[in-house]
């Protein structure tokens, strides 16, 4: 059971998330008809702003939820599994509410055959899919120690040593065919407005950012402070999928979450 003053942070997070604006204490009494006096409130609201939950640009105006306060809210919320998606409402919704989503398919796949073409290419026969690059004694041999290895080791191992020929023919095969974006824009508009360099803005378009991802939740340091990144694991058409959300802490994830899998 949560304490006054957590349930006091939790429901002003909950309003501003709802309203994007700045919440006072008669407002939130009202909003959910608080037992609390707004007197007793405010106190609550001078002791998180002193412990840097929350911010109050004037003196006179209601409070906001600072990032940190928004971080730990969302690692409270979002530690859920999901199951079934509905791309449609996905696809709705990452531009209702501005956010961009990135999935890739989970594949088990794995190196069956490797085809020695006349000393030019080397064929590399996957358990779906086939990639072709140009022949050299010592990758052939390499490769030939790999057969029956899964495509994320392959891909691991490559990228270690520096085989990034085949790293990449690999990477575009599957971002042909695996690999999607919706609402692409809202992601353009945060690289430029960050000024993000060419060689990250296209680990997150070429889907090559997926491959590092485990199911978590990402902030600053990897995105910009008032930014969160959510990756889990799902189903689309009874297939796996890795899924990426990327978007301001301010959007509410927990609806968007609840929707796309209750379409």
């Amino acid at each position: 059971m949560i304490d006054k003053k957590e349930f006091l942070l939790q429901s002003i997070i909950k309003a501003y998330i709802e309203h994007l604006e700045p919440i006072g204490s008669t407002q939130l009494k009202s909003m959910y008809d608080l037992e609390y006096s707004a007197a007793t409130i405010r106190g609550y609201f001078k002791k998180l702003g002193e412990e840097g939950f929350l911010a109050q640009e004037h003196i006179s105006s209601g409070r906001t939820p600072t990032n940190e306060a928004l971080k730990q809210y969302w690692i409270g919320k979002l530690n859920f599994k999901l199951s079934g998606i509905n791309i449609k409402a996905l696809e709705y919704l990452a531009n209702k509410i501005g956010l961009t989503v990135f999935l890739k398919k989970e594949k088990s796949e794995i190196l069956q055959n490797l085809i020695n073409v006349e000393n030019k290419y080397i064929i590399l026969e996957f358990s779906s899919f086939a990639v072709n690059i140009k022949f050299s004694s010592a990758l052939y041999r390499f490769l030939n120690d790999l057969k029956q290895t899964s495509l994320e080791d392959i891909l691991k191992v490559s990228k270690d040593v520096g085989a990034y020929e085949l790293y990449s023919a690999i990477n575009q095969t599957l971002q042909n065919s695996d690999f999607d974006i919706f609402n692409y824009k809202e992601f353009l508009n945060l690289a430029l407005n960050y000024d993000f360099d060419e060689f990250t803005i296209n680990r997150f378009l070429k889907g090559n950012i997926m491959d590092e991802l485990k199911e978590g939740l990402y902030f600053d340091g990897f995105l910009p402070e008032n930014y969160i990144g959510i990756c889990k694991f799902c189903k689309i058409n009874n297939e796996d999928v890795k899924m990426f959300i990327i978007g301001e802490l301010s959007k509410d994830y927990e609806y968007f979450l609840e929707q796309i899998t209750n379409f």
